[in-house]
């Protein structure tokens, strides 16, 4: 299934349909250590299936589904037997990505996302149904069907949008327009902090774009998120920071000022702490 694996940076390659390859994958065959900037989904359709993120396996089974945000390290396990088989679709996450809110989603998914049959039984439903659409649709070439592949992609991360950003259960207590409105500010104040979370952004800065206090800023965006401002920031910048390390001509230090560190030793340590590997090991991994 790799085709082009230079250390550990795969590229892929789309064949029929420009930004998407679909495979019915069927190969009781392991896949090393790699990362892509397509974002991957597979579904088991017979047997399990195992992906391993930072040395940790999670094994999943027939009709769950898995997502591997772009950019994130991972292993494959396949079962040994000879007759499993999974749907795995890289979709070129940039076509949509300037959509009003997908990056904050697609930030809720790091390092992974997985929507079990028995944990979400009706999204579960609902994104099985939209990828069975895909694969018929991949599968048997008819007119349009690469636009009717993207229009299934915008309302398989809608329905995912919706499950995850439930504005009554991110800010329960107050009346419904009031939750919309404040799931659309806090969608603005995550993109703000993506396109410039390489510069000196301060708590006080995204409570004014919100038009919250400081105090009541912080507490709603962890309610938001799931973490606070400074860690969905630091998230952020360690991203960038990967997107560089991959560049053979970068030094770490520059690395680390270019993603907006205040020093090399912070760089260093928060890396280590999130990815556990430093910098330096994260750039060797990746040389041919």
């Amino acid at each position: 299934m790799i085709e082009i694996l230079n250390g550990t940076h795969e590229t892929v390659t789309y064949d029929s349909y420009h930004g998407i390859r679909l495979y019915h994958n069927v190969q009781p065959e392991d896949y090393p250590l790699h990362w892509h900037t397509a974002m991957e989904i597979i579904m088991p359709i017979k047997s399990e299936y195992t992906v391993v993120i930072d040395d940790e396996p999670h094994t999943f089974g027939e009709g769950d589904i898995w997502i591997t945000p772009p950019g994130t390290l991972h292993k494959l396990i396949s079962p040994r037997d000879d007759d499993g088989e999974r749907l795995i679709m890289l979709f070129d996450y940039s076509l949509i990505c300037n959509v009003k809110g997908m990056d904050s989603l697609i930030h809720s998914m790091h390092p992974y996302g997985l929507i079990r049959q028995e944990e979400y039984p009706e999204l579960n439903e609902q994104l099985r149904g939209y990828l069975n659409e895909i694969s018929n649709e991949y599968d048997n070439k008819m007119p349009f069907t690469e636009a009717c592949i993207y229009a299934l992609m915008i309302n398989f991360f809608t329905a995912l949008g919706r499950a995850n950003f439930n504005a009554g259960a991110k800010f329960p207590g107050i009346t419904s327009n009031k939750q919309h409105t404040y799931i659309e500010k806090f969608m603005d104040v995550c993109n703000y902090i993506t396109e410039h979370c390489t510069e000196n952004i301060t708590v006080e800065e995204l409570a004014d774009l919100a038009g919250f206090s400081k105090f009541h800023f912080s507490r709603l965006f962890k309610q938001f998120s799931g973490v606070s401002c400074c860690e969905y920031l630091t998230q952020k910048r360690i991203a960038h920071a990967e997107t560089l390390l991959i560049q053979p001509n970068i030094s770490i230090t520059e690395v680390a000022m270019r993603s907006g560190f205040g020093s090399l030793s912070t760089f260093n340590r928060i890396f280590k702490s999130a990815k556990n590997c430093t910098p330096s090991e994260y750039k060797s991994l990746n040389r041919a």
